[in-house]
């Protein structure tokens, strides 16, 4: 049973002062700074919206943290509308008040959550956290154009951060009052968006949503649509203004039957050209995109940046697109690569040890879950893999492996000192028959014999473990 927390002073004197809504926002302009999160909080509990009105028009750091209050309690209407109708009130005045110092509306969820929990600390580190990182640069020229107006300051335009999800069906009220107030104040008010998450929405509704978002802002993209590649084209002008993207996830791209090669050819030029202006691209993860066979070469070459992820998987891939793949200039520093789903049986490993000995000293994450890989490709690998000195984690799932091959690929790599998580397939002689039935009972056998065999060489902290049930892990 939980003991009663009493409410602190602080909490008290707030809802005291709440009591009278007008007496609490006349004492806004001599309130301590310091007493502005707890009153907030108080007020944002109790609705009270007058009070979170007149406190957004007083707020005296450069960021409101909205948005973890959002998460806290429910996101009410009422409390979202009055924070955007006291900006309603600053944006309409020609000077910053006195006490504003608001730069930056955070409706992220999960943007500063600690703001409200520290405020009983010194002063100096509460005006700390609150510093945007964008902002800090401006603060010494602020002072200086302050002196230079005499406190007749024109008002900046206001930051609104706000991480979105486009989902169809979804109705949400507070994304559609707060583009309806971006489009009232015609550049005094910035939609920022740094996660932008875009499901199956018609392509008509993103572009309406994407015109109000400052897309230079967009770091993180996730695309899981189920797009024909030419409603991609239509999308990709967006993708080229994100000029500060470090993460792209692409998933689900088909091509139609009805489409001609000109079209198609067009389309890809249209998506790939589009790489030129992602100069911090760091992430890129391709998932069932159905027009990279052949053309690989095509998005790779028009990379600007070194990547630090590389996930293809669920494509189709020709033997060419590996030789590009290995030769590409921006793969020389990957970290995680992942080729899982991609059919490697049928073509030459020799790109693939290229690759491998590329990144040797960088590679820390590798996934090579259900490629088809065989016993004397997956044997092909393994002198390139055993020089991956940072490798931390290797996964190779779903593929024909016999037990003689893991035993050579935990010889061949128990050098690795980072090597701590390794996932591998039932080996071929743990099935009874070629309708793949397990027998549970081998399995057993030859896990247990991979583990002593760890033990013996003296890594018994390295974890191996099978992705088929085994009764006794």
């Amino acid at each position: 049973m939980s003991m009663w927390a009493p409410p602190r002073l602080l909490e008290l004197a707030g809802q005291s002062l709440l009591r009278n809504e007008a007496l609490a926002v006349a004492a806004l302009e001599e309130l301590p700074t310091e007493l502005f999160p707890p009153l907030f909080t108080v007020a944002y509990a109790e609705r009270r919206s007058k009070t979170l009105k007149a406190m957004v028009q007083s707020w005296p750091f450069a960021c409101l943290p909205l948005g973890s209050l959002m998460k806290e309690w429910q996101p009410h209407q009422e409390n979202f509308q009055a924070a955007l109708n006291g900006l309603d009130v600053l944006l309409a005045q020609e000077v910053r008040p006195r006490r504003w110092k608001l730069q930056v509306l955070d409706l992220r969820k999960n943007a500063h959550r600690d703001f409200w929990t520290i405020w009983s600390g010194s002063r100096a580190s509460v005006y700390s956290l609150m510093e945007p990182e964008a902002a800090q640069p401006m603060k010494k020229k602020r002072r200086v154009d302050g002196c230079r107006m005499r406190g007749k300051q024109p008002l900046a335009p206001v930051e609104v951060l706000i991480d979105l999800c486009l989902k169809e069906g979804s109705r949400d009220k507070l994304l559609a009052s707060l583009i309806e107030k971006v489009k009232q104040k015609k550049g005094l008010l910035h939609l920022c968006c740094k996660k932008l998450k875009i499901f199956s929405v018609p392509m008509q509704n993103i572009k309406m949503i994407l015109k109000m978002v400052q897309l230079d802002s967009v770091q993180d993209l996730e695309v899981n649509c189920t797009w024909k590649l030419s409603t991609l084209g239509k999308f990709a002008p967006h993708l080229g203004q994100m000029g500060n993207l470090r993460r792209l996830l692409l998933s689900h791209i088909h091509m139609s039957s009805y489409t001609s090669l000109e079209e198609e050819e067009h389309c890809v030029s249209q998506f790939t050209s589009q790489f030129l202006s992602l100069h911090h691209l760091q992430e890129l993860y391709l998932d069932s995109v159905s027009f990279l066979k052949g053309r690989l070469n095509q998005v790779l070459r028009s990379l600007k940046s070194p990547l630090e992820t590389l996930s293809i998987t669920n494509c189709l891939l020709s033997e060419s697109d590996l030789t590009h793949l290995s030769q590409c200039p921006n793969i020389s520093q990957l970290k995680d690569l992942g080729l899982s789903g991609v059919n490697l049986t049928c073509v030459s490993f020799e790109p693939l040890q290229v690759l491998l000995e590329r990144i040797s000293t960088t590679l820390q994450d590798l996934d090579l879950d259900e490629c088809g890989i065989m016993d004397s490709q997956f044997t092909a690998i393994l002198p390139a893999l055993s020089h991956c000195s940072q490798l931390t984690t290797f996964s190779f799932c779903g593929n024909p492996i016999s037990m003689a091959v893991l035993e050579n690929l935990l010889l061949h790599t128990i050098g690795l000192s980072k090597l701590s998580h390794v996932m591998y397939p039932a080996p071929l002689e743990s099935y009874e028959d070629v309708e793949g039935t397990l027998h549970l009972g081998r399995l057993a056998y030859l896990h247990a014999k991979l583990k002593q065999m760890l033990r013996d060489l003296g890594r018994p902290g390295m974890v191996w473990f099978s992705a088929n049930p085994c009764p006794h892990c």
